[in-house]
């Protein structure tokens, strides 16, 4: 965590939280690291919860890519791939993915193909002590939703040389690249009137922490203002302890004299990882508003919005295409885009140019003619259509036999890829 010290003295006032906000903001070089989860279903009956030990004994004992293999609490599997350049990135987390495909396929397991479960009530597999306490403060049935039954691809973008200029990107563009991988569109086997039901699940959290960050042109004084208002989740007291707050208190007044103790910078560091806006800093950009899509497709969704946020000439036209508010992001803009997707006359036509110059910046981040031939012909599908992945699941639902959000062999894609 940035900003953590070995020592427990108190934070002096806001002038501390502004330093570690600042932290946050590193200027670095164009590496992209992707976390990738996914629900697991049992074959022959999807709607029974797989136990995490079964699906953990079904992995192969080592990743080629050198991934790194985590669990949500509901069981959801996570793989985290090295970071580096897009094609290097692309290509160790794609050997990983077919390695993990091919060990639950032979157990009888299949990874999801969704961000929202579809068919199975929430069913929390991890009770560590964090995770009881999340559970407290969220409640039901939103806060079981996001920790048990949602699935997500993260995409984590260096700063490059100007911190600002990639913070504000990556807000800009977010609805619209948030409507073209929308992919969680069923809930408890029908469809519930969003394309992304997963991000609906995250609005009906918290808003003092799920909310966009403003976007005023100072990433840095945004940022602390945001952690010093989002409400207080929980206090790390020790490794066994996590203690929930809920009197509704912030982190601000904590900070002027709330509690029973003055806060540290390690409750700051902490308090954190608790807050989760759709774009987050770490010292890199956290990309966090895109739904799991199918194993075969999550490299497009990665290259489009590296390519978009990094390369100046496709950010450039990319910016140009939406309509860019300050202060920004509204609220608005997002839902639309998480309830309509691409079927939206004004996200589509945006996507087409942000798709038009993610193409022509491929070549230039290094791309191979797979990749950029992959995400060509997801434009032509989605895109040009004005139909996001979600709307081929809807056309699909739960109850048919090919069950388009369950893993399928390549070869045999219910949706016809």
């Amino acid at each position: 965590m940035i900003g953590v010290t070995a020592e427990s003295t108190p934070l002096r006032d806001v002038t501390e939280v502004a330093e570690y906000a600042r932290r946050c903001f590193r200027p670095a070089a164009a590496r992209v690291g992707v976390e990738l989860e996914f629900l697991v279903f049992d074959r022959t009956d999807p709607g029974e919860h797989v136990p995490m030990e079964r699906t953990r004994g079904a992995l192969p004992e080592h990743l080629p890519g050198g991934s790194r293999v985590t669990f949500e609490p509901g069981g959801q599997l996570e793989l985290s791939g090295p970071a580096g350049p897009l094609p290097e990135t692309v290509a160790r987390l794609t050997a990983d993915v077919a390695a993990v495909r091919d060990g639950l396929r032979a157990a009888g397991l299949a990874l999801g193909a969704v961000g929202l479960d579809p068919v199975r009530a929430p069913c929390r597999q991890l009770g560590l002590p964090r995770y009881e306490a999340m559970a407290e403060f969220l409640g039901a049935p939103y806060g079981a939703l996001m920790m048990c039954s949602t699935a997500s691809i993260q995409v984590n973008l260096d700063f490059g040389g100007e911190p600002a200029v990639r913070w504000e990107r990556a807000h800009a563009l977010g609805p619209v690249l948030l409507a073209a991988f929308a992919n969680s569109p069923l809930s408890g086997g029908r469809p519930h009137g969003w394309m992304s039901g997963r991000q609906d699940v995250w609005n009906n959290l918290d808003h003092s922490r799920t909310r966009p960050v403003p976007v005023t042109g100072d990433p840095a004084a945004d940022w602390t203002e945001y952690l010093l208002d989002s409400r207080l989740m929980l206090v790390w007291e020790d490794a066994e302890r996590y203690r929930p707050i809920r009197d509704g208190s912030t982190f601000r007044d904590w900070l002027e004299g709330g509690g029973e103790r003055r806060p540290t910078p390690e409750d700051l560091a902490y308090h954190a990882t608790t807050v989760f806006p759709p774009v987050r800093p770490r010292g890199w950009l956290e990309i966090r508003y895109l739904d799991a899509l199918h194993p075969s497709d999550w490299p497009v969704c990665v290259a489009v919005t590296h390519a978009l946020i990094t390369d100046d000439r496709a950010a450039d036209a990319a910016m140009a295409a939406v309509e860019v508010r300050r202060p920004a992001p509204y609220q608005e803009d997002w839902d639309r885009a998480a309830r309509c997707g691409l079927a939206d006359p004004r996200i589509r036509n945006a996507a087409e140019a942000c798709f038009r110059a993610a193409l022509e910046a491929l070549p230039r981040l290094g791309a191979d003619a797979a990749l950029a031939g992959a995400v060509a012909a997801f434009a032509d599908r989605h895109v040009s259509t004005g139909r996001s992945p979600a709307a081929y699941l809807i056309d699909q639902t739960p109850g048919s036999t090919g069950r388009a959000w369950l893993d399928h062999d390549s070869h045999h894609r219910p949706d016809g890829h």
